[in-house]
């Protein structure tokens, strides 16, 4: 990860194609583009890749929660429950419709706790939203069942873990919806785009409509579609989606290099007594696009942390401080700072956020490292790094 460190030739014969052709737009000009419909494959690369019936191409991983949400019916008032440690697209998207997001404690798989999200389930509550993290999964069946209760939606965000299955299916695959990332850092990158999956018929229709102005995309002639409701500009281009289309043929390529360059790590720090792994789920398996172990506290964490930075060691990141991923650092959340004004029904609703304490999340993400698995490394270079990795923990636990 991420599918950027391996562009080559592929990718530049479906961009050139692209240009070759001069369509960039992913609808309409059909008699210009001579059948070439480069967001049209991909969409079905990536249902028959993921194990879906339908997928709709977006212009981000954070558009594509969006629209999720909105075509489940997330709106106004409503709750969405989702972990401490994401990014801060999860509560963008959810308070973008009007929807208030319910920030919940994961456990030591550093996805969301099931036995949390039961305690924070009120009468408001419309979806549940897991986010599989740095590579791995939330405990599905567990949520599956929670949602199955209390006739909530769930929604995935596998944004950082295309290429993990949870009991042989894809993530993404599992829920009433999901949702991918094609950004730049992302396993397989289209530069900027997302995806919703969904094997939901009514679920897909909102999405395509809805990410496209409310167009229905009925029949050929873009002028006369209809617009059965409103909508939104959230269009991939023809030249992301050419990017996506090569990235994904190469999607077992690359998480079978992650896999191997992922073991030879984890192998080495299994000698480090003091070291311990998040949990995965009974019948997943992880994307192997991050290595995330836990350390015996926040203070060893840190140390740790500055060390390998201190020797070249990148690409390990301790979320406890950081400001894009964990619920400690949402200043901007917590004070609402926002730059159009927020419904007042939202104000109440993040209100909890001003004495809200997440004590087991801290303990967890405040002894958690997570190492970047890159793509490019020989397997030299892998030995290397972790003989490094194995002598800097020791000395500094």
């Amino acid at each position: 990860m991420p599918g950027f460190e391996l562009f080559g030739q592929a990718e530049r014969e479906e961009l050139n194609d692209v240009l070759d052709n001069g369509v960039l737009m992913r609808y309409g000009f059909d008699g210009m583009r001579n059948g070439h419909w480069k967001a049209k494959s991909l969409e079905k690369q990536l249902e028959q890749q993921l194990q879906v019936k339908h997928a709709q191409l977006v212009s981000s991983g954070t558009a594509a929660v969006s629209v999720a949400l909105a075509s489940a019916g997330v709106g106004a008032g409503d709750e969405v429950i989702m972990p401490t440690f994401t990014f801060v697209a999860s509560f963008e998207a959810i308070m973008m419709l009007g929807a208030v997001p319910i920030l919940v404690d994961i456990d030591d798989t550093l996805t969301l706790c099931p036995n949390k999200v039961k305690e924070a389930i009120t009468s408001k509550t419309k979806a549940i939203m897991p986010v599989h993290m740095c590579g791995s999964m939330a405990n599905l069946e567990a949520l599956q069942d929670i949602c199955k209760a209390h006739n909530l939606i769930l929604i995935e965000d596998s944004s950082q873990a295309t290429g993990a299955t949870y009991k042989g299916k894809p993530l993404g695959s599992i829920g009433d919806l999901g949702c991918l990332s094609l950004d730049f850092v992302k396993i397989i990158t289209a530069g900027e785009g997302g995806a919703v999956l969904t094997n939901n018929e009514d679920y897909y229709r909102h999405a395509d409509h809805y990410s496209d102005h409310g167009h229905d995309h009925v029949g050929n002639d873009r002028g006369a579609e209809t617009h059965p409701f409103l909508g939104y500009n959230f269009r991939i281009s023809e030249l992301h989606a050419a990017v996506g289309l090569a990235q994904l043929k190469r999607l077992d390529e690359f998480v079978s290099i992650q896999k191997k360059n992922y073991t030879i790590i984890r192998e080495a720090l299994s000698e480090v007594p003091e070291i311990t792994f998040r949990t995965v789920p009974e019948g997943g398996e992880e994307s192997y696009s991050f290595l995330s172990f836990f350390l015996p506290d926040l203070q060893v964490s840190r140390k740790v942390s500055e060390a390998l930075k201190e020797n070249g060691i990148d690409g390990c990141f301790h979320y406890f401080d950081n400001n894009w991923h964990y619920i400690r650092e949402w200043q901007h959340l917590k004070k609402i700072k926002s730059l159009y004004p927020i419904s007042e029904e939202v104000k109440n609703g993040l209100n909890y956020l001003q004495t809200k304490t997440f004590e087991q999340s801290d303990h967890y993400i405040a002894r958690n490292i997570s190492c970047l698995i890159k793509l490019s490394w020989t397997e030299d270079e892998v030995k290397q790094r972790v003989t490094k990795m194995v002598k800097i923990i020791t000395e500094n636990i």
